[in-house]
Formats: C-alpha cells, sequence, structure tokens
C-alpha cells in the first residue's frame, strides 16, 4: 500500500499550492512513483484542463494521466448531493483513489480550495473525503489579514473539524504569518495542539501573491497589444497615471502594473522609457482603459522599442479598472518557474521535510469506514471470478440483484426456478437483464438430478435416508443449490428471501459440514455505521451456546473481520465489566473468554465487557483503562441470540447503519442466509459476501 497525504485547508487563499509543491517534491526524493489526486477541481478551462492539476504534473513530470488526476469537477459535485447522491460520489473519489494507490509508492492528496464561495458545503465534502480515503492530513491556514487571535481560533476549529471526523491530522501549517508575529505564532500553536502533532510556520513571502499580467488580462478580458512573450511578469503593486507625466514618474515602484487611460501618450511612452532606464524601476506591464488606442504614430514608435512590456487594452473606465484589478488572486501556473522555485525554496526553509517524512512512512491505521468496506467488497470479490448459485431465482428482489451484479459483472450466476416465470416477472417489472448469459436451472426437471438424487442418497443413508426421499429432496431448492456446491457446480449459495434460516442451512450443516476443528456454526453482521465498520455476533443462528461454543464463535468472527480488512479487536459483551458483575452468564462469557485466549494467544479480546466500555473510549477509560481492547472494538460478541439479534436490530433501527449479512462462518464451502424482509442491496452485498469466501476457500 502506498503512503499517502490529504492536505486540507478550510478557506480560500490559504496557499495550499505551495505546501503540495513542496510536498511533491519531498515525494519525490523518496520514489520516482509519485501519484496526484484532487477529488475535486475547480472548472476545467478553455484548454480542457483544470490550471493546479497541470501545474503539478507537468512542472515535475509525473508519470501519470491527467484524467487519473480528479474524480468531478466542482459543479459536477454540487449536482450530485444536491441530488441526494452523497454515496455515489464518495464510491466514485474511492475508486479514483484506489487505482492511485495500486500503482504508485506515495500519493499527495489535495482538497478543494474554497475558490468557489461555498465554503460549508466544501467543509463538509473534504471532511467526508479525507474520512472515508482513510489517510492522514495536513492542514494548512493562513494568517493573511487576520489578528494573531483570530488565526489561532481558526485553526483550532479547523483542527477539531477533522479530529470530530475521526480524521488523522498530523500536521499543522501557518502560512502567510507576518514576519514579526512568527514566534509569537508559533507558540501559541504548539500550546494549542497536542504534542504529536508537528507545527510549521511560513512567512509571508509577497512576491507569491503578486497576480500576473496574464491573470489580469484574464479577468479583465483584454486584448494583448504588446508583450505577449512577457505575460507571466508579476505584478508587485497598481500606479494610476492620471497625472503629468514628471509627478507620476515619482510614483513609479518596481513591478508596477500602470493603469492609464488609452489616449495618454505621455503616460505611456514615459512608463516605457522609465522600463528601459536604470535609474527608474522596472514595471510589469500597462493597462490602457476606457478602450482607448494609441494614435497610429504612437503605436509606430512603440513597435520601435527594442525592449518593451505588455500593454493592454481593456474596456471600463480608470477607477472601474483599478478596483477590479486590486481583487484578482494569483495562481501558481506551470509557465511560473520563478514562483514555483520561489516556493520550492520556502517550503524547504520553514517546513520540517524529515520529521513530515518520518510520520508519513511511518503511519498507519486501522480504521474502516462504510463506504471503504463496499468498495473493498467489490474490489474483492473480483479477485477471481466465483460460481454463486441463487436458489429463489424468480424473487423479484433476486432478479433485481442479479441485474446489478450481472451489470458489473462481478460473479457467475445460476438462478433455480422456471426459464419462462422469471423472464415474465422480468418483463412485467422492466427488469433489464439478459437471460441468456445466466445459467437458469429447474430443479423439478433439471439433467443433473438422478446424480444429485445418488450423491444425497449416498450421503445420508446412513441417516435413514430412503432413494426416493433423496430424489424429492433434490427437487428442493436448497437442497439442489447445495448439491450444485457439493458437486463443483457453484462456489457458494445465497437463499432466504422467501425461505427460513433452517430450510437454508440445514441441507448445508448434512451436506458441506463445518471446517476441520469447528464444531458450531455462526453468523456476522458487518454493521456499517457512519464513522466506523463493526463486526457482530452471533446474531442469526445459536440460541444460548455454551462458552466452549461462545469461544469459536469469537474467534470464526475474528478471522472473518482479517479477512475483510478489518483489524479485529474482540469483545466479548455482557451486562457487567471485568470482575465487577456475577451469575451464571458473566461466568459464561468469562470462560469463553479464556477458553478462545487459551486457542488463539495472539488475539486482541476482553471479557466479560459491557458494550459502552467496548465502543466508547471515554467510557473505557473510566471502567477499563488498561485494556488494548476497551473502547477500539471492532468485534462485537453478543452471549446469546435473543441479544444479538434485538440488538444489531436496534442499532440498525436507530442509527440508520446498514447491516450487510448475515454471513455464515464455520462451513466448509460458504452458504448465506438471507432475512425474508430482505432488500435488493441485502442481496446484492451478501452475494459480494459469499464471493469473497469462496475466494478464501
Amino acid at each position: 500500500m502506498s503512503k499517502a497525504i490529504y492536505i486540507a485547508t478550510v478557506e480560500s487563499d490559504s496557499g495550499k499550492s505551495l505546501i503540495s509543491l513542496g510536498i511533491l517534491r519531498m515525494m519525490l526524493t523518496k520514489s520516482a512513483k509519485v501519484g496526484y489526486f484532487r477529488p475535486i477541481i475547480n472548472e476545467i478551462n478553455a484548454d480542457g484542463y483544470d490550471e493546479h492539476t497541470n501545474t503539478a504534473i507537468n512542472f515535475f513530470n509525473l508519470e501519470i494521466d491527467y484524467k487519473d488526476c480528479y474524480a468531478y469537477t466542482q459543479s459536477e459535485v454540487v449536482e450530485l448531493l444536491s441530488e441526494g447522491k452523497e454515496d455515489e460520489v464518495i464510491h466514485h473519489v474511492i475508486k479514483k483513489y484506489k487505482k492511485l494507490e495500486a500503482n504508485y509508492d506515495y500519493v499527495l492528496v489535495e482538497g478543494t480550495d474554497f475558490s468557489s464561495g461555498g465554503s460549508f458545503t466544501e467543509l463538509d465534502v473534504n471532511l467526508m473525503i479525507a474520512k472515508n480515503l482513510n489517510i492522514p492530513a495536513l492542514i494548512v491556514g493562513s494568517g493573511n489579514g487576520k489578528k494573531k487571535k483570530d488565526f489561532i481560533n481558526t485553526m483550532q476549529l479547523s483542527y477539531n473539524a477533522f479530529v470530530q471526523k475521526e480524521v488523522d491530522v498530523i500536521g499543522i501549517i501557518a502560512n502567510k504569518i507576518e514576519e514579526d508575529e512568527v514566534d509569537y505564532i508559533r507558540q501559541e500553536l504548539i500550546k494549542s495542539f497536542p504534542k504529536k502533532l508537528q507545527i510549521d510556520i511560513i512567512p509571508k513571502i509577497d512576491f507569491l501573491a503578486f497576480p500576473t499580467v496574464k491573470e489580469v488580462v484574464k479577468a479583465l478580458n483584454g486584448r494583448v497589444l504588446f508583450g505577449e512573450q512577457f505575460l507571466d511578469n508579476a505584478i508587485g503593486s497598481y500606479s494610476t497615471g492620471a497625472m503629468q507625466l514628471r509627478n507620476y514618474l515619482t510614483r513609479i515602484k518596481e513591478n508596477a502594473l500602470v493603469i492609464t487611460p488609452g489616449d495618454r501618450a505621455d503616460i505611456i511612452l514615459g512608463a516605457l522609457q522609465a522600463n528601459a532606464s536604470k535609474n527608474y524601476p522596472k514595471i510589469a506591464g500597462i493597462i490602457l482603459t476606457g478602450t482607448l488606442i494609441p494614435e497610429e504614430s504612437i503605436i509606430k514608435l512603440i513597435e520601435g522599442v527594442q525592449s518593451t512590456v505588455p500593454i493592454i487594452s481593456v474596456d471600463g473606465g480608470t477607477f472601474n479598472i483599478s478596483n477590479k484589478i486590486g481583487s484578482v488572486k494569483s495562481k501558481i501556473y506551470a509557465t511560473h518557474d520563478k514562483k514555483i522555485l520561489l516556493s520550492l525554496d520556502t517550503f524547504d526553509k520553514f517546513v520540517n521535510a524529515e520529521g513530515l517524512t518520518n510520520i508519513l512512512t511511518s503511519y498507519q491505521s486501522d480504521r474502516m469506514t462504510p463506504s471503504m468496506f463496499q468498495y473493498n467488497l467489490l474490489q474483492k470479490a473480483r479477485i477471481h471470478k466465483k460460481h454463486i448459485v441463487l436458489p429463489e431465482g424468480d424473487d423479484e428482489r433476486i432478479i433485481t440483484a442479479a441485474a446489478r451484479l450481472q451489470l458489473l459483472d462481478i460473479v457467475d450466476l445460476t438462478l433455480l426456478g422456471d426459464r419462462n416465470t422469471i423472464q415474465l416477472k422480468c418483463d412485467q417489472l422492466g427488469i433489464q437483464i439478459d437471460l441468456d448469459k445466466l445459467n437458469i436451472l429447474n430443479p423439478e426437471d433439471s439433467i443433473h438430478n438422478k446424480d444429485f438424487a445418488n450423491t444425497l442418497f449416498e450421503a445420508r443413508k446412513h441417516k435413514g435416508l430412503t432413494e426416493t426421499t433423496a430424489v424429492d429432496l433434490t427437487r428442493d431448492v436448497s437442497y439442489y443449490g447445495t448439491l450444485m456446491i457439493l458437486n463443483g457446480l457453484a462456489d457458494g449459495m445465497v437463499s432466504g428471501a422467501v425461505h427460513t434460516t433452517m430450510h437454508t442451512i440445514k441441507p448445508a450443516l448434512q451436506l458441506i459440514k463445518t471446517k476441520p476443528g469447528v464444531s458450531v456454526v455462526s453468523s456476522v453482521f458487518f454493521m456499517c455505521l457512519s464513522d466506523r465498520v463493526s463486526v457482530m455476533g452471533d446474531c442469526a443462528v445459536n440460541p444460548n451456546p455454551n462458552a466452549e461454543q461462545l469461544s469459536e464463535i469469537a474467534i470464526s468472527s475474528a478471522a472473518s473481520a482479517e479477512a475483510f480488512g478489518i483489524t479485529a479487536k474482540v469483545a466479548m459483551l455482557s451486562y457487567s465489566s471485568g470482575s465487577s458483575g456475577k451469575g451464571e452468564e458473566v461466568e459464561k462469557v468469562r470462560k469463553a473468554t479464556e477458553l478462545a485466549k487459551a486457542k488463539k494467544p495472539d488475539l486482541k479480546i476482553e471479557g466479560p465487557i459491557q458494550y459502552d466500555a467496548a465502543v466508547d473510549m471515554s467510557v473505557a477509560k473510566t471502567k477499563m483503562p488498561d485494556s488494548e481492547v476497551a473502547g477500539q472494538a471492532s468485534v462485537l460478541i453478543f452471549p446469546d441470540l435473543n441479544t444479538g439479534n434485538n440488538t444489531y436490530k436496534a442499532i440498525q433501527r436507530e442509527t440508520g447503519a446498514l447491516a450487510i449479512g448475515p454471513m455464515l462462518q464455520g462451513l466448509n464451502k460458504p452458504v448465506n442466509d438471507l432475512s425474508r424482509g430482505c432488500t435488493v442491496d441485502d442481496i446484492f452485498n451478501t452475494v459480494l459476501l459469499t464471493a469473497i469466501q469462496a475466494n478464501q476457500d
């Protein structure tokens, strides 16, 4: 996995570009494989690209395709969010980022720059993206134009916003700080933030804020008359030429942009002569207002000057044009060599690059957000395409989920049922699915029935099963699907949309059986809460497991968590924590915990422990301060089915969390049971779980 960092700000004109350029070069000193990603870019210019992204790619000659560097434009995101498609935005951003993560050693992710004016929405989107990419953040703030205390408060609010969303902040960079305030700001920031944070202060560099003549031309929609090759000249100040030339010459400053009506030949020629003279400062350019163009004789005179500056004609009065120019904000472009080199030099002088590199390379996170988990489901299911059988093939939810799975080409599917009935339902409901590309089998008259009946009879004759009964059972969709797995015609099965749990799993228990060393089949739900994914078991199968069974459920659930990318920290839940409680139920949990520790000494497990102490760090610090699980449990094991089933449903109902599952664990081959109230999403996700389980067998 690559090392990545999220560069964030909560305001416009923070100078984030300087930081991004510096970190890109820092990364390039460690590896040539450096990726760059802006989840949301500004609107694309006339040349078809975002200027800032183009600058990063071209200046450093990054080996990356421009289209891989972003997910959306600002207007696209605004439209999607207005339609309530937040999940779609996040999933696409994750997909784009993961592609870079897989191909580069380092990835710099840069948040939005708040140039659109929708600051509150932008902050929410930046927090949402940073959280779901699960990479550390570096917060950049600008002290320009702020009182010292106001700046400190802004940085504290910014930090708190990210931390509250459980984004790991590794550093704070205070940018554009007045020279005489650097020491004060440094001391206050060090006092205000945790010691683990790297604090860097960058003083205000005036030249970096200077706009170029090209930026002014763009802002004013001006027409270049002369000096097009000098449009990258930086503007240090603005000077209005409305007085007599002899008075105006005394007011010209270095890198000034001269603003004068187009018919003031004296100011135009005087400014050009001053620029050529060693006794006067250089000017950046001349703006001619009022859409006035100098007379032909003046034009001829200017054309004969060897060294000139950009001369621009604009529409508008001198006063209004002066105000517009004063509001032009500068950016760094790939052609701005001086600004880029100064930015890199400034970063090197004032940012502890070595410290930042050390933090970045050693950073690890075991946090898993729901969006990242769902993305991982898709990717893991695709590793090796598996064949999943859906016994309830004529149920409209099953058909709809099958259509989505077919569209994404994630798994091969077999639907059990009558082809004509399935086709009719597709036509009636308008479900877009290519039945010719699906395997549809009818257990009533399948070519496999004879072989399946023989297999079933041989497997169960010692239990008194007759050949006649075996033939009848083969026509049952649950037995038929299970026999497909047993005979290598499918890798897994998902059922239960219209059948009971026992009807679904009984054939699997009889024929597929449990894995070696496993005596109990159990289940887990993946509970996708707003900020994390918790694994909860057993919520669907075992009514009242004993201590031995409970220990096995804990071990199996921990293994399931790890298999799906969740670091297993197991909490054995009870109505008391630690040694505070007594009673038969508490002792069962305590014994189960001890058995699990004996079987898996390296397993991080705590029990008995109450739910609040397991998931809430503030409660954990009081009740079990020395536990490495309390407050951060990712696997929650309930003492019985009554507790587990009611708790998961209560959490799902009250929080709106997505519950994926149940996923059965302990069988030799994956068979999973749906709730009869399942949705299309439930079926879709359970098929993915089943395919991933099949990949692990």
